[in-house]
């Protein structure tokens, strides 16, 4: 049983990362490292604030009002499975830099069973990965902010192992009222130092571009990521789906199958990952979370039955030293991934 909750997170993180899942090594890097996170639909890069965790994705949004900021974040997987993140940051005001450091660690069990094709226990075997990570990040104009970050990647899987490096760098710019801010973002370029097998398997790079938009006059802020940049087909083509929509496009009418336009517009809403956060209290220190993720709820629905995949939501609540966030985010019409996130300062 365990096992197969292992592969099943496995391939639901690989599609909420790539076209289809499993066709690049170290997709853990994709589940959501923070409640915040995994609230908001499994990615925000576009929100400056002291949020700590929200470094590790985008590494331009580290900045000065994260100086002292440790957080650990740890999300509730079934079957024993635990990830976890931990993460701590500091502002050099000499070098105008915010530094950070970070280790993103999951651990499948150790006594996971081999088995041959025919059902027989081979024996017990153990699978986990690791991402060690460093960053930094200045201001290098007004309002606009460059970082990177620089992983460290290890990956052990039933007795295979592989060693990785990878990059993140961001842009990051935000307006002088501060309700308006955008990023670009490239995430996990790299390459393996060495493979499972034979074969090289590619890193899970993605190109992103985030806005986030807060209302004037209700203290209400949306944002909205655009995922994969640098390919446009993000869609799975089931060889065994069936689905009989009538769809007429350009003027010509398509059955037997989707129409070209509801093909068209299912690939451009894959792209799309969309949240909102209500900011509650004179000092907005109740934050109340919603998030939607097009691709996921498309890769992971079922057929024959409705299911909030694609779907999360959350809060955080916040003191001058102490914070603490809640995420949910569902995979399956079985249930959901719980994450709670915990953070300080630490001068």
């Amino acid at each position: 049983m365990r096992a197969l909750c292992v592969w099943v997170l496995v391939l639901a993180w690989g599609v909420a990362g790539a076209q289809i899942g499993g066709v690049s090594a170290y997709e853990f890097l994709n589940a959501p490292n923070s409640a915040t996170v995994a609230a908001m639909g499994g990615h925000h890069i576009a929100l400056m604030d002291d949020d700590v965790t929200l470094a590790n994705r985008n590494p331009s949004l580290l900045n000065s009002t994260m100086h002292g900021k440790a957080a650990l974040s740890h999300a509730f997987l079934p079957a024993g499975i635990n990830n976890s993140y931990l993460t701590y940051a500091r502002h050099r005001e000499n070098l105008r830099t915010t530094f950070q450091a970070g280790l993103q660690y999951i651990n499948y069990g150790g006594d996971l069973v081999r088995r041959d094709p025919t059902g027989q226990a081979q024996g017990d075997f153990s699978a986990s990965e690791f991402a060690l990570t460093a960053g930094a990040a200045r201001e290098v104009a007004d309002r606009l902010s460059v970082g990177v970050n620089v992983k460290l990647l290890a990956s052990q899987l039933a007795g295979y192992n592989s060693f990785g490096l990878g990059l993140d760098a961001g842009v990051h710019y935000r307006d002088t009222s501060g309700r308006f801010q955008i990023s670009l973002l490239a995430r996990n370029f790299g390459r393996q130092l060495s493979h499972y097998g034979d074969t090289r398997e590619p890193m899970p790079f993605e190109l992103q571009v985030g806005v986030v938009r807060e209302l004037r006059y209700l203290p209400f802020r949306f944002s909205v990521v655009y995922r994969y940049l640098d390919r446009w087909n993000v869609l799975y083509d089931d060889p065994e789906a069936e689905d009989n929509n009538t769809l007429t496009f350009l003027g010509e009418e398509q059955t037997g199958g989707r129409g070209a336009g509801a093909v068209f517009f299912d690939n451009l809403a894959r792209h799309f990952v969309v949240n909102g956060e209500l900011l509650i209290g004179k000092r907005r220190n109740l934050r109340a979370r919603i998030g939607y993720n097009h691709g996921l709820r498309r890769e992971l629905r079922l057929t024959d039955f409705r299911s909030g995949a694609g779907y999360s939501f959350g809060f955080a609540w916040e003191t001058r030293r102490f914070s603490l966030a809640y995420g949910r985010g569902t995979y399956h019409l079985g249930g959901g991934v719980n994450q709670l996130s915990l953070g300080t300062t630490i001068r």
